[in-house]
């Protein structure tokens, strides 16, 4: 790996880094740019982990300091995340990525859509919604089924877990977005966890990337929390375009 892809791969940690800890989604960023290094997909996509799981923890912990996290959600869901991550990370070889990737991008579609016709979804908190019920449904909804797909394949988890928290729990972005970040958190340690096992993770190029990738989540997640729901709407909707564009290029162009 020459210099100049070095300094490509920090890049983009830092700016993966800082997508991650506003509304998730860096793995857009980081992914492909390990992918044209030349680093094999398994081993990116480990690699990828071995550096967002420390810009994320280090957003989640500066998102605790400055906001108030509903911990009843945050703690078992991200216990939930570990695990069932690490499943889909461990079952990852048995499904075929081209049979998901046109739902999720579907699923994507309708979240773009959904949040730009209602401008006024994830501004203000909407209490009313947090029952036990509900309660239930967000720790399924995360700590279960979108961690199992991080583990499996990964691109958008927080996003989609910024949007489960938003419509489940009434929560407003900013807020999602801090619970988001303990439960992405629990993902990446528990897909990390089997990669590693596995031996596919590059050390030396991850911990390095985390570096950066600590710098960016610090910028994004100060950003998210002095600029307000408004910002990280904006921000939601430009990740969940570029990572329409993304999964339809690997869909349909991608050699």
């Amino acid at each position: 790996m020459h210099a100049g892809q070095i300094v490509l791969l920090l890049l983009a940690a830092v700016a993966a880094g800082w997508v991650d800890a506003v509304v998730g989604g860096g793995g857009v960023l980081q992914l492909p740019v390990l992918l044209v290094a030349g680093v094999p997909p398994v081993q990116a996509l480990a690699t990828n982990k071995s550096a967002a799981i420390f810009g994320t923890a280090s957003a989640a912990v500066t998102y605790a300091r400055r906001t108030k996290l509903d911990r009843a959600v945050a703690v078992p869901a991200g216990a939930l995340a570990v695990a069932f991550a690490g499943l889909g990370a461990a079952s990852a070889a048995l499904l075929d990525a081209a049979v998901l990737k046109p739902l999720v991008m579907v699923v994507l579609l309708g979240v773009a859509v959904f949040v730009t016709l209602r401008p006024a979804f994830g501004r203000l908190p909407q209490p009313h919604l947090r029952t036990r019920g509900r309660v239930v449904a967000a720790l399924v909804v995360s700590g279960m089924a979108i961690a199992y797909y991080d583990g499996i394949l990964g691109p958008g988890t927080g996003t989609f877990l910024l949007i489960a928290f938003t419509s489940i729990l009434g929560m407003d972005f900013v807020h999602a977005s801090a619970t988001a970040k303990v439960i992405n958190t629990g993902t990446n340690l528990g897909a990390l966890a089997v990669f590693a096992a596995q031996g596919h993770v590059l050390w030396a190029v991850g911990l390095s990337m985390a570096v950066c990738n600590i710098a960016g989540a610090q910028i994004g997640a100060r950003m998210a929390l002095s600029r307000g729901s408004g910002f990280v709407r904006v921000v939601l909707l430009c990740v969940v375009a570029a990572l329409v564009a993304k999964l339809a290029y690997d869909q349909f162009l991608a050699p």
